[in-house]
């Protein structure tokens, strides 16, 4: 069966704000297990790729789940305020919990919403991101679109997506761990099945150079996509 049709048919209960809302209390642990600690140096690069645009002002955090990058950007730029959206209600709360723990209540807020249709004004946004969550967004030509038209022109743009890895060696054991440990260990320590959603959405994500021709075609330029960690992952940055 094709994959993408396969996500297009199962799209309302997997990847969407319900489903989240299911593992919301276990999702940071699962994170961490899962990508043995790797996702946070992933997410520090991405920082940095951000910040060659400005450190000061708003920022937004598209798919912010429990908040993580939301924080990491308010602790980094002491002078920034940042906007973190997410359609999980039960993503959304573990991740008021963080804020309210590292007393950035001030800085950082969080937002029910939807990557396709955000409720923020043209230019609103110094820069922003999203981490591994453009490939649950339905259109994401769309939600790139809609991240294009609320940063000021000159912002940063980042985006952090899961990929399907390649050949070779590397890419053997990096396929075993997304298609087969990954989905395993995520029902074991989950209790559920949401997990094998992961597998299924990494392998109808498109190709770096096919979603690079996206963000172009969503009015981003001077693209670059960066791959991680043997192509399990890559970093995609543009300029609005």
């Amino acid at each position: 069966m094709d994959a993408s049709k396969n996500l297009t048919r199962v799209g309302e209960a997997d990847g969407s704000g319900q489903m989240f809302d299911r593992i919301a209390s276990r999702y940071d642990l699962l994170n961490r297990i899962i990508s043995f600690g790797i996702d946070r140096r992933w997410r520090a690069q991405l920082l940095r790729e951000l910040g060659q645009g400005k450190t000061t002002g708003t920022f937004l955090d598209v798919a912010t789940g429990t908040a993580d990058v939301a924080l990491a950007i308010a602790s980094r730029w002491p002078e920034s305020k940042v906007i973190g959206l997410d359609p999980s209600v039960g993503m959304l709360e573990v991740g008021r919990q963080k804020v309210k723990t590292k007393l950035l209540d001030g800085r950082v807020e969080l937002v029910e919403g939807d990557a396709q249709k955000m409720a923020f004004a043209d230019n609103s946004f110094s820069g922003a991101c999203i981490s591994f969550g453009i490939r649950n967004v339905p259109d994401r030509l769309l939600g790139l679109k809609e991240m294009c038209r609320v940063v000021e022109p000159g912002g940063k743009v980042a985006i952090l997506e899961l990929s399907e890895p390649p050949g070779g060696i590397m890419g053997f054991f990096a396929k075993l761990h997304v298609h087969h440990f990954v989905p395993w260990l995520g029902a074991l320590l989950s209790g559920s099945s949401e997990y094998r959603y992961l597998q299924a959405s990494i392998a109808a994500f498109p190709p770096p150079e096919a979603f690079v021709e996206m963000m172009q075609e969503a009015g981003l330029r001077d693209i670059t996509a960066t791959k991680l960690t043997f192509g399990t992952a890559h970093l995609y940055v543009g300029t609005a």
